[in-house]
């Protein structure tokens, strides 16, 4: 009877894909073991397979380059995993409009590569290599240029969502200022997939800086490290980004600011000076020709996003570093990444952390771990507006069949 089901099951997604296969141990999404793997070629055969996910009660999760298909919590089922590679094309590019429309499956430096040879960028770093558009979107991970630029929630003006039904939904346009269905890009940032899959997206452009500056300090003290940060943040430097790297041993600032020469001379300049007077007269503030190796990864370990107000940074710092985890990254807007070693007590550190993050204005979410430890875990932790969040599953997926249980309260 399984092999008669499962053999139906092949026939009605080849009707609607020409790309089906089931699924081996390598598809698996955090440990959990899906039964095909689909890859449709366009939004048309994407409606089609979900229709027949739904029709036979088939969990789906997307899949880009699967650099983080272990985040979050497993997934409670997956029937189908939707292989969004084959739709990694750049599908237009209005550089006088400053736009670009891409397929979810594109790798964000394959469309940074496109784009560069009309001297524009997408303002997002790609965090993980080979990172796609439709994972991004999912996790909202935007990187350093967040700072200045916003993230995938604030870049992207229009998009192409499947729902759970495989009925179409479109929002947004190729116009800049079009925000009609602004909410619904809005909503599938950061929903981890649970709310409907994006097959395509509008993005706003920026021009290409003429200029780049990087200065950096290495700091012992994180009380200096985040007062350096306040007092650039709130200067008129305008940084692109203001980044940071520190454990126990101490740490780095490091302050990226893009525009014309004479504009990042000037503001080099001047930042400069802010970072010498936050800090004692023998840190040296360094000039780079190029960015520190560490800028925009994540620390090693089960990865924590770590977030607060501008002013509990020298807390969460000093917290962290007591409880032996490395943290890195955006300290000018309050997110940060920890790195814990998967032998050291998770949950103490999870704890105490999540606390000092939630005392300062923010929370703590363990982005990525082994099994194990996530089942200790409390993964994503308290979140105020849980029942409103289940309300908009229950309209988009009511019978639960995207990524099920994968994101917050179990959606």
């Amino acid at each position: 009877m399984a092999v008669d089901a499962g053999t139906t099951a092949v026939t009605s997604l080849a009707a609607a894909c020409d790309d089906v296969r089931e699924a081996t141990d390598a598809d698996a999404v955090d440990a959990v073991q899906p039964g095909f793997v689909v890859r449709p070629g366009s939004t048309e055969e994407t409606t089609g397979v979900l229709r027949v996910a739904a029709e036979r009660g088939l969990a789906v999760v997307a899949r880009g380059a699967g650099t983080k298909l272990t985040w979050g919590t497993p997934p409670e089922r997956v029937g189908l995993m939707l292989d969004l590679t084959r739709m990694a094309a750049v599908l237009d590019h209005a550089a006088g409009d400053l736009v670009a429309v891409a397929q979810a499956g594109c790798p964000i430096a394959h469309l940074q590569q496109t784009l560069a040879a009309s001297g524009q960028r997408l303002a997002i770093d790609e965090t993980l290599p080979g990172s796609t558009l439709g994972g991004g979107i999912a996790t909202n991970s935007s990187g350093p240029r967040r700072m200045l630029n916003g993230t995938f929630r604030d870049l992207m003006i229009g998009t192409t969502v499947v729902r759970a039904d495989g009925v179409i939904a479109k929002s947004g346009g190729r116009v800049v200022k079009n925000v009609a269905g602004y909410d619904l890009g809005k909503l599938m940032t950061g929903s981890f997939g649970t709310l409907g899959v994006v097959t395509d997206a509008v993005f706003r452009l920026h021009p290409l800086p003429a200029a780049s500056g990087v200065l950096s300090a290495d700091i012992r003290d994180s009380g200096i490290l985040a007062a350096m940060v306040r007092a650039i943040v709130h200067s008129d430097v305008v940084p692109t980004a203001v980044e940071v790297d520190w454990s126990a041993a101490g740490g780095r600032i490091a302050v990226l600011l893009e525009g014309t020469e004479a504009g990042v001379a000037g503001r080099t300049a001047a930042a400069r000076e802010l970072l010498a007077r936050a800090g004692p007269a023998e840190v040296d503030v360094d000039v780079l020709e190029q960015l520190p190796r560490w800028w925009g990864r994540y620390p090693d370990g089960v990865l924590l996003k770590l977030s607060c107000a501008l002013s509990g940074v020298e807390r969460v710092l000093r917290e962290a570093a007591a409880l032996g985890v490395a943290v890195r990254g955006s300290a000018g807007v309050g997110v940060l990444y920890g790195g814990i070693p998967v032998d050291a007590d998770v949950t103490g550190a999870v704890t105490a952390l999540r606390a000092t993050c939630t005392a300062s204005g923010g929370s703590l979410v363990v982005l990525d771990a082994p099994a194990a430890v996530k089942s200790t875990v409390d993964v994503w932790g308290p979140v105020s507006a849980l029942e409103l969040m289940r309300a908009v599953k229950r309209q988009f997926d009511p019978h639960r069949l995207l990524a099920p249980g994968r994101f917050v309260g179990g959606i």
